[in-house]
Formats: C-alpha cells, structure tokens, sequence
C-alpha cells in the first residue's frame, strides 16, 4: 500500500487539505495527516483538522508529501525546519512532492525542488519564484513534483497524485465515483 503524508499549518487551505486526503484515502492510499506544529490544526477558514501525528512520529517509509496552500498555511510550513527537510529528502529520493496553492511558491520555491522544473500556483505567487517556468495549468506534473492552482483545482491535483502513484484504473475509478466531469 502507498503511503503519503500532508502536512498541515495553521492556516492551511480546508479544500486543499480534506480533498486530498478523502480521495486518496477511496483509492486505497493510506493517508497520515501530520500536524506541523500541533495536534488539533486550524484552517483559514476556521475549520480544525486533528492530526495523526507529528513530525517526530511520522513514518519514514513515506512514498510522498502534500504541502496544501492557504494563507498563512503556507507560510507556516515554510517557516518549518521539519518541512523544508522533508522536502529536500522526498525530491533527492526522487518520491512524490506534490503542492497546491500558494505552497509551490512559498514552501518550494527556495527549495532546488523547482529549479529547471515545470509548475504552477495560485496566480501571482508565480512571481516568488525564479529559475523554473511557471504554466497557467490547473494542474501541473514534472517528474516526481505534483502543483496546482488553487482550491477550485483539488479534485484535479488529487486524481494527478493517484494516476501518479496507483496509475490511470485507480484514478479513473475516484474520477467517475466522485462525478469529476472534466
């Protein structure tokens, strides 16, 4: 069984967290929401996520992260230690970095995870970011890195995550079960 975790700030974006983890979850991926900071996660809008774990009890056989967006979600976990060695580790072991929003800038685009790599974000944050190229594709993949726009492009990024990680049948099959019609 695949094995991801998202990482969750406080302030990270309620869509670019709950989709995910609900879609990967019907594929058969296992799901481990990890707190940054801690336990009971409060987004952007209000809504608290309990966490699994934290960092110091997250699995190291781990195929993939999720950096959702939000603000100050985003922030958040780029101002964490913890995340940007996560980061770094998953891409130099060539696993899944997959990030939505405000993320791929703001966590990954001090990071060598974007240099030379195709990606996007949510509008405008594009500009934090130098020595990748930015496309205006809801959903963008290049190589082991997953990026997308924004919370109206989570069902999307997380049919990507499971084409990437399970193949086309399994993604098809959240797809059609969860009336995707694009």
């Amino acid at each position: 069984m695949k094995k991801l975790a998202i990482l969750l700030a406080v302030g990270f974006e309620e869509i670019e967290a709950v989709t995910p983890i609900d879609f990967l979850r019907r594929a058969g991926i296992e799901v481990i929401v990890c707190g940054v900071n801690e336990e009971l996660v409060i987004g952007s809008h209000g809504v608290a996520i309990k966490a699994d774990c934290q960092f110091d009890s997250l699995p190291s056989d781990l195929d993939g992260i999720i950096l959702p967006g939000g603000m100050p979600g985003a922030l958040n976990l780029s101002l964490s230690n913890d995340v940007s060695k996560i980061v770094t580790n998953m891409d130099n072991d060539n696993k899944l970095v997959a990030a939505i929003c405000a993320a791929p800038a703001i966590v990954l685009g001090d990071s060598q995870v974007l240099k030379g790599k195709n990606f996007t974000c949510y509008p405008g944050f594009e500009e934090k970011v130098s020595g990748a190229n930015f496309s205006t594709d809801r959903v963008v993949q290049d190589g082991n890195l997953i990026t997308s726009r924004g919370p109206g492009s989570s069902a999307e990024f997380s049919i990507a995550i499971i084409d990437y990680l399970l193949g086309r049948e399994a993604a098809n099959f959240v797809k059609q079960s969860t009336l995707q019609n694009w």
